[in-house]
This record gives structure tokens, sequence and C-alpha cells, in this order.
């Protein structure tokens, strides 16, 4: 084995531990915890597809942002909302079952296209592919829409956090 598949085969266990942990654990703050890991380990994954571009977006935006814009959410409402509940309920195995079953059936697809063994070429120099990204995320007929979609729906999330969070009575009890 190679020293990239031994940081792939690692990463992949680290990733796929940290999100088993985010559906799984009770504690809203160790799930959003446990998700900011199994982030990183995509950020690596692109490190290993020599896809800096993307792993320092997934860094910066996903973990840097999102991740932590959850967590400020969870401890802001944290008071409001009890979170002692259970978050799994008497159907849980049948998810299970219908997870494994369509995992086998992914990967059965998978391992039966022809296209699974065969390695595409490496990009050529001539070829920028930032700069083709940059132009999908500007171009009207690409992805423009649903980035600044998503950049609105970040922002109203934001904006109903600091809301539900708003001291009203400026500190003092109610009589």
């Amino acid at each position: 084995m190679t020293p990239i598949q031994i940081i792939f085969l690692i990463t992949a266990i680290v990733t796929l531990g940290a999100a088993l942990m985010v559906v799984t654990t009770r504690n809203m703050i160790h799930a959003a915890l446990w998700l900011i890991l199994s982030l990183f380990g995509i950020a690596v994954f692109f490190v290993l597809l020599n896809a800096g571009f993307l792993a320092v977006a997934q860094v910066v935006i996903y973990i840097g942002a999102i991740a932590i814009l959850m967590i400020f959410a969870i401890m802001m409402t944290r008071n409001i909302a009890d979170f002692s509940e259970s978050q799994t309920n008497r159907n849980w195995p049948w998810a299970l079952l219908i997870g494994v079953v369509l995992f086998a059936g992914l990967a059965s697809i998978l391992y039966s296209w022809p296209g699974i063994s065969s390695l595409t070429s490496p990009i050529s120099p001539d070829t920028d592919p930032i700069s083709q990204l940059g132009q999908a995320l500007v171009a009207p007929n690409a992805f423009l829409i649903p980035f600044e979609v998503a950049s609105v729906l970040l922002l109203a999330a934001l904006i109903g956090a600091i809301y539900i969070a708003w001291d009203r009575n400026g500190g003092q009890e109610e009589s």
C-alpha cells in the first residue's frame, strides 16, 4: 500500500465514524463537533484529489461558517428548546435496514459499472480549473442563482437565530 492509500483509509474510517456519531449522539453540541470532524475529513479527501481550492472552500465555508453558525444557534436557543429527548424512536431498526439495503444496492451498481476501474486523464496544463469554476459561479445559466439563494438562506438563518435569542425584557424578569 502506498502512503496515499493509507491516508485515504484512515481518513475514510475517521470520517465515517464521525458521520455516524453525528446522527447517534444525544448532545446537540457534540453532534455539531462531530459534524466539523466529518467535514474536515471531506476536506482531506479534496486534498488527496489535488483539489486544493475545494479543500480550502470546504474548511472556510462549511467548517468555518456553517458549522460554527450551527453551534452558535444551538447555544443561543438552548434555553428555549429542551434537547433532552431521545433522537431515535422505535422504528430505528427499520431505518438501519433500509440504509444497509440502499448502500448494498448502490455498491453493487457501482461495482458492475465498467467505468469504475478506468482512470481519467490528468488535467492538461492549458486548462485552469479555478477560472472555470469562477466562470461557472457567476454565469447566469450555471450556478449564479443557487449561489445567491444559498447566501440568502444563510442570512435568513442568522437573522432567525438572533430573533429567537433576543432578550425582549432587557434582562429583567416579568412580574
